[in-house]
């Protein structure tokens, strides 16, 4: 009797465990702060870390990443993989982008992908000279075009004139600029290479190539190639961010623009167009503003520019170009734009300075020295309803500015060749010498002191090895 009873009691409980086991509730979700691995059921007490931000969206077809959304955490692009933007994709404040060299993301054109880093966040992206990283359409080979995609958009907090100190970013984002830290930082763009970007969603609303808007002089930009944008290849909207080593190539719109109080130090620039390509607001190599109203606003735009090589459209002197070309250098609104050891060549205008600004041209907050130009159709040009004798403040001896009837003077080695330029000077050119940097605009140690005009010498041609003049015909993986 008495083993039978142990028997019993045994029996029940092994049953027991064997029922509880079988039934354990619990956290079943392994995101959650509390998850039980034995749980059999959920007992729908899951903690969450409330502290988890928000990432991009991404699915993963074969090698094909596609990112949709915002990121507030930071977030890596991988060389292994291609990444597809969809709309407008943001790295929103305190979250940093990091995108490894040689690796390609496109911009979906039905959804005109755009990538935009907010004030406060950043954008790694430090490719090399032999892995670039590389921008670009999501059509194929063939079928790309001028403004397939939106563009790189990057916001920082540095001085800009607008009412406030700040502004949204123009073109439907939901971007804000400016601020009162001129060493803001957003990161890094090294080795870049940016093409068949630019939309104009509408008159004044336009993405550009690379749009740099209240970024500071704790941003690194250079080695960056702009190329078939359908609207400016660089614009900078205030900010004092500086820049070397930049291309624009066979752009839409304008080459460089500055406005709303930009006063970073650039040099080493170079612009090469195509004489069928131009914009109905005007096509320039330089074009600036203080503001669109063309205001006394504070800080004004005075950039700095020095060892720039413009090449407009008019190749020979008879070429056939489009009747939206206007000026090489085009400042008005009250710009203070500087320019420095410079070449313009091949546009219907050489050099324009509106009526309303000519006022900085006598007291020397517009200064241009040790500057060529070449084969304009005029050399100058003002306002009809201006007298002032631009051509005789260009030729004052102390300024060192040249003037040549045609480019082929200039014994350029081949730049007008759009699949493979060489925009270096050939032995015995003009452009070999005549640099100079003793004037005060020049001392920022940012500027490299070099004898040649223009952005390159006899010898080295800092274009070679990450570039791509042919982007519409090459097979991105």
């Amino acid at each position: 009797m008495k083993n039978t009873t142990l028997l019993f009691w045994a029996i029940l409980a092994a049953s027991t465990l064997l029922l509880s086991s079988c039934g354990k509730e619990g956290c079943t979700d392994p995101a959650a702060l509390n998850y039980d691995p034995d749980a059999k059921s959920s007992s729908g007490d899951c903690i969450y870390d409330t502290n988890v931000k928000p990432q991009f969206t991404v699915t993963r077809s074969g090698k094909v990443v596609t990112v949709e959304g915002a990121t507030e955490a930071d977030f890596t692009f991988y060389a292994d993989s291609t990444y597809l933007m969809r709309g407008f994709i943001y790295v929103r404040s305190g979250a940093t982008l990091t995108i490894q060299p040689g690796t390609v993301i496109k911009g979906e054109t039905g959804t005109k992908g755009t990538l935009i880093i907010d004030r406060g966040g950043k954008l790694i992206a430090e490719g090399t000279v032999d892995k670039p990283i590389v921008f670009t359409s999501a059509a194929e080979p063939g079928s790309r075009d001028y403004g397939d995609w939106g563009g790189v958009i990057i916001c920082g907090r540095a001085p800009i004139n607008l009412p406030g100190g700040e502004g949204v970013v123009e073109g439907g984002t939901d971007a804000f600029f400016g601020g009162n830290n001129p060493e803001d930082s957003s990161g890094i763009v090294k080795y870049v290479r940016i093409e068949f970007a630019g939309i104009p969603f509408q008159p004044n609303q336009e993405i550009n190539g690379l749009t740099m808007a209240g970024v500071g002089t704790g941003t690194t930009i250079e080695y960056v190639q702009v190329s078939f944008c359908g609207d400016d290849s660089f614009e900078w909207f205030g900010g004092t961010v500086n820049g070397r080593h930049l291309i624009a190539f066979r752009g839409w719109d304008d080459d460089f623009d500055s406005d709303n109080g930009h006063t970073g130090l650039l040099q080493f620039l170079v612009g090469l167009r195509d004489p069928n390509i131009a914009d109905v607001s005007a096509s320039n190599g330089f074009e600036s503003d203080n503001d669109g109203g063309g205001s006394t606003a504070t800080p004004y735009t005075n950039p700095i520019y020095s060892n720039v090589s413009i090449f407009g459209p008019n190749f020979t002197g008879t070429t056939n170009i489009s009747t939206q070309y206007r000026s090489g250098v085009h400042i008005r609104r009250l710009s203070k734009l500087n320019l420095f050891n410079s070449v313009v060549t091949g546009y219907p205008e050489g050099l324009y300075v509106a009526r309303n600004t000519e006022s900085n041209l006598n007291d020397n907050s517009i200064q241009i020295q040790n500057t060529v130009m070449a084969g304009c159709d005029n050399n100058f040009a003002t306002d009809l309803t201006s007298s002032y004798d631009l051509e005789s403040w260009f030729n004052n001896p102390s300024f060192g500015n040249s003037l040549y009837g045609s480019i082929s003077a200039l014994m350029l080695t081949d730049p007008f060749n759009f699949t493979s330029p060489n925009f270096r000077p050939a032995s015995g050119s003009p452009l070999l010498s005549g640099a100079s940097f003793s004037n005060s605009k020049l001392s920022n140690s940012f500027f490299q002191q070099v004898n040649y005009i223009g952005a390159f010498d006899g010898t080295n041609d800092w274009t070679q090895g990450w570039t791509n003049w042919d982007p519409q015909n090459t097979v991105y993986e």
